[in-house]
């Protein structure tokens, strides 16, 4: 199948970087979401990163309005009708992501691929809501999206052969790795990423060094280009325990078990630098 027209649901910080990506690309894009002004910003967030590229000589005037013309913004999911992908990527909620996807099934044309960018949820649970779960599949962007090139492209247990090669082949025009990943847990980046970032707050929990010292211990020890707890700060420490917590369940295995530290600073509202504090504090 030949994709044409991409419509991505979330205009957010994810949202609005795959929108970008797929204009940047070349294809046709609508940008949904149900805010009208939520879905502006993730215009004008567009608009300031094209602007930096051409600031840096890596696109000209040109190529950022040609971008920027073919995004167009809607509040409306019948919008929908005539997109031959969606990729949805709205909150890391199942509840919220199975509902959109019963809604997008009755929506998208019967040949259109419908796409998850969840970085932890089973795809084979979302598809099961749907009439075409052959159809659905898991595109696992990561952040920031424009700069960062690998894309986990997730088969639940029904999608088809045909589905997995269209994607593929959507990742690699949008200069993007494609990597194969079967529908587990926190499929292969947050399965190894996130026990990784939870026993690093062990570490700080049971008092064997600062967050600092064991930053520095990742980035000067191991050659990270971040420290984990300064990441989990960047993802947001609420987003960490979400996933730890689907890996705890799908896997039902101690070793996955989220740190109290890491509870005890998402009931506080320490959810990192998104509200200004979390393993450190931020202006």
């Amino acid at each position: 199948m030949e994709v044409k027209r991409v419509m991505v649901i979330g205009a957010g910080q994810m949202g609005s970087g795959i929108a970008q990506v797929c204009a940047q690309a070349g294809y046709d894009v609508i940008m949904h979401d149900v805010k009208e002004e939520a879905a502006k910003k993730g215009l004008e967030r567009i608009n300031r990163l094209l602007q930096r590229n051409v600031e840096k000589g890596r696109m000209t005037e040109e190529e950022k309005t040609e971008t920027l013309q073919r995004i167009a913004l809607t509040s409306d999911l019948q919008e929908a009708r005539d997109a031959d992908v969606v990729i949805e990527a709205v909150v890391e909620d199942m509840e919220v992501k199975t509902k959109v996807f019963q809604e997008l099934d009755n929506i998208v044309p019967d040949h259109g691929i419908l796409a998850s960018n969840t970085s932890s949820l089973p795809i084979t649970e979302i598809a099961a809501v749907t009439k075409r779960p052959e159809q659905v599949i898991g595109m696992h962007f990561m952040n920031p999206v424009p700069v960062m090139k690998l894309v986990e492209i997730i088969r639940g247990l029904q999608t088809s052969d045909e589905t997995y090669a269209t994607i593929r082949e959507m990742t690699n025009k949008l200069n993007k790795t494609p990597v194969e990943v079967n529908d587990f847990p926190g499929f292969v980046s947050n399965r190894i990423l996130m026990p990784m970032i939870n026993e690093a707050i062990y570490t700080v929990y049971e008092g064997v060094a600062s967050p600092e010292d064991v930053d520095r211990v990742m980035k000067l020890g191991m050659n990270h280009p971040m420290g984990p707890l300064t990441l989990a700060d960047f993802i947001g420490l609420d987003t960490c325990l979400s996933i730890m917590e689907i890996l705890y369940e799908g896997f039902g295995d101690s070793k996955y078990r989220p740190c109290p530290l890491l509870r005890k600073y998402v009931k506080a509202g320490w959810l990192g630098k998104k509200t200004g504090r979390g393993f450190y504090v931020y202006e």
